[in-house]
């Protein structure tokens, strides 16, 4: 038996990139955590959170297709705490994750050694921001108040970052022209931005 099993902290993690899942289940056999299970769907996350005995979940917020912000209060439902691991660096995206029963936030695009020091932090009963993380939800003072964006326009805005076309998000997504444009009026409503080149702009911005 290793002399560490009984110190090890199991971790559910959800992601929907193969090599990033090998890649972090070895960073953290380093720190005595262990990857106990994978998924890479929604559904394959809530089909093995139980079985797997897990003491946290970490979750990215893109699934596929679909958003792992909806996870969050469904795992916690599990009595799970759930820890975001992701890309995104928006500080409405990072404040509604905690809104909705999420235990800790880290940027991918933090220092390897962040993630396993959050998990701990996690594990502890602690609330976690990763410093890139921390700087986006300080840097949001400076910036107009902005009303929070749903799963599905945060998904919208995703695609159009990527510089998807309305004819490609409508056809992706199943819906028509017409109610992708709704769903842009919308956002630029909420977000405060002029028109749909501003906010192309502002969704380009985001993504990096």
């Amino acid at each position: 038996m290793n002399s560490h099993a009984r110190n090890d902290i199991r971790v559910f993690l959800a992601d929907d990139h193969p090599a990033i899942r090998q890649g972090l289940s070895l960073l953290m056999a380093q720190e005595n955590i262990v990857v106990c299970a994978e998924a890479e769907t929604r559904e394959e996350t809530l089909a093995g959170i139980d079985s797997a005995r897990a003491d946290i979940a970490v979750v990215d917020l893109s699934l596929g297709e679909e958003s792992g912000l909806d996870l969050i209060n469904e795992l916690t439902g599990h009595n799970i705490p759930v820890l975001i691991y992701s890309m995104h660096e928006n500080p409405e995206i990072i404040e509604q994750c905690f809104k909705r029963g999420a235990s800790g936030y880290v940027s991918k695009r933090d220092e390897a050694f962040a993630l396993p020091r959050a998990i701990r932090d996690v594990h502890a009963g602690k609330r976690h921001l990763s410093p890139r993380a921390a700087q986006c939800v300080a840097s949001r003072a400076l910036q107009p108040v902005v009303l929070p964006l749903s799963a599905r326009e945060m998904q919208i805005m995703t695609m159009l970052g990527q510089g998807d076309s309305n004819k490609d998000i409508a056809s992706e997504l199943g819906l028509s022209v017409r109610t992708v444009e709704s769903y842009f009026a919308r956002i630029i409503e909420k977000i405060g931005v002029e028109g749909m080149k501003e906010l192309r702009k502002h969704a380009i911005r985001i993504q990096k």
